[in-house]
Formats: C-alpha cells, sequence, structure tokens
C-alpha cells in the first residue's frame, strides 16, 4: 500500500488513495498503519475516495478504526495534496455531505470549516466532582473545559470526558486557558486518538467557545504544544489557517 505522511503542527496523517488500495480501506488498515510500533505511526488515515478536478472525497480514519465527521488539520492536508496534484490555489474538500473550501498559499492553507454551534455551559459528574464543559459542533463533537492545560490533567480527564454519558458517540475534550483577548492555549484530547500534538477542529471549537463566552475575540492564536493555528470566527463561522508539511512518503509490504 502506497502512502504518504504528513502534519499539520504535529498532528499527523497518513494519505492514501482509494485506487491504490485494490480493495476496500478497512478499520483493522487503520488500526495496523496508525500504530507506531508494527505500523507506521500516526494520529489517523486521510483515505482519498475520488478526485474530480479541483475537488476530493476524503474519509478521515481514526488510529482505532472508527471515522470522523470532520478533522480541520485532516482537511488542510488534503487540500495542500490535491492543490499540488492538480495546480488549483482554491481546493475544495468533501467529507460526507460537507463541503470544506480552502485557499492554498505555499505551505500555509486556509479552510471554511462552516458553522461553529456552540452550546450553553453543562455541569458533568466526573470521578465526583462537578466539571463544567461548554459542549461545541462543527460537525463533530467537542467538549471545550476553561481548566489549566497541563498533560497530567488531559490525561486524567480526556478519556473521561470522550465516553460520559452525555455523549453517545463520544467527543472531543479541550482544556484551555485565555491568555490575552486574542490568545488562547489548548491541549486536546482527540476521540478515538488520544493526547494528540495539535488539532484543526479542537482548535476552532475552542475559539469558538473562548469568542462566546467573552474570553479572546477574533481573530485567535490557538496555541497548541505543536505550535499556532489562527481560527477567525467570522457570523459563527470557523476560518481556520497554518501550515501543514509532507513528510515521508512509502509503500507498506
Amino acid at each position: 500500500m502506497r502512502f504518504s505522511k504528513w502534519h499539520a503542527l504535529g498532528n499527523t496523517y497518513l494519505l492514501v488513495e482509494s485506487s491504490d488500495l485494490g480493495g476496500a480501506f478497512a478499520p483493522d488498515d487503520a488500526r495496523r498503519l496508525c500504530d507506531p510500533h508494527q505500523g507506521v505511526g500516526a494520529d489517523g488515515v486521510l483515505e482519498i475516495v475520488d478526485v474530480r478536478g479541483a475537488e476530493a472525497d476524503i474519509v478521515v480514519w481514526n488510529p482505532d478504526g472508527s471515522t470522523a465527521e470532520l478533522s480541520g488539520n485532516g482537511a488542510r492536508i488534503a487540500a495542500l495534496w490535491l492543490a499540488r496534484r492538480s495546480g488549483v490555489a482554491f481546493p475544495r474538500v468533501r467529507l460526507g455531505e460537507r463541503i470544506v473550501p480552502a485557499r492554498v498559499e505555499g505551505d500555509e492553507v486556509e479552510v471554511d470549516l462552516g458553522e461553529a454551534n456552540v452550546g450553553k455551559p453543562e455541569a458533568l459528574e466526573v470521578e465526583g466532582a462537578r466539571l463544567e464543559v461548554t459542549p461545541v459542533s462543527i460537525g463533530n463533537p467537542h467538549a471545550v473545559i476553561r481548566r489549566e492545560p497541563s498533560h497530567d490533567e488531559l490525561v486524567r480527564i480526556g478519556p473521561l470526558v470522550e465516553r460520559h454519558e452525555r455523549f453517545p458517540k463520544r467527543t472531543n475534550v479541550q482544556l484551555v486557558r485565555p491568555d490575552g483577548p486574542n490568545d488562547l492555549t489548548v491541549v486536546v484530547w482527540e476521540r478515538g486518538a488520544g493526547e494528540t500534538m495539535s488539532s484543526g477542529s479542537s482548535a476552532a471549537a475552542a475559539a469558538a467557545a473562548a469568542v462566546t463566552h467573552g474570553w479572546c475575540v477574533s481573530p485567535v492564536r490557538v496555541h497548541l504544544p505543536g505550535g499556532t493555528l489562527t481560527v477567525d470566527i467570522r457570523e459563527g463561522r470557523a476560518i481556520l489557517s497554518g501550515p501543514v508539511a509532507e513528510i515521508f512518503r512509502g509503500e507498506t509490504v
């Protein structure tokens, strides 16, 4: 199986084309490829299902073999791949029924992730304690928590909130700390992947919650362990931008 490995601020994806596979891509394929010890190692797989000029249909696979409704960084990686392949600066990426328009300039990729729906804060019981979360949907579910964004705290409560009964399809989790009117520090626990260096949809969800609650004003610089993404909340829509890089290409045996 031929693949290329990409990253968006340390959020790594393997990109494969369905036309190269000789059969349907399966959950076991995602688990095997993403395994850092017995596979290539990645935070997910981007399966390019179809390409029509400047538009590509993709499926986003998580390391546990599940699929995601949306990936902000995955969409940006696919957009840069498509821009290089087709020679266009404004590619479009389709994930299911959602079309994500992109703008590519060098290695910088901006995508319009669509409407960010920010819910009212809710109190969840986690390990016998009350935890306030803000649910956000950007086509995929998020739970934004204003709390010191430490690694230890993330790995403690991230999996508990991900699988909380409030979220029957599980959720992505962000711990956030406002650091100024346009700056937000965030750590991410991704549904189906665990702790990641960066997440585009999580950055967008955290920024949308911060703007809604008045913690920040748009545009928001979202500082993640892997680097900084910029999120502009325009009339309720989340515009995400930042760098993307191809790491290497290979073929499995």
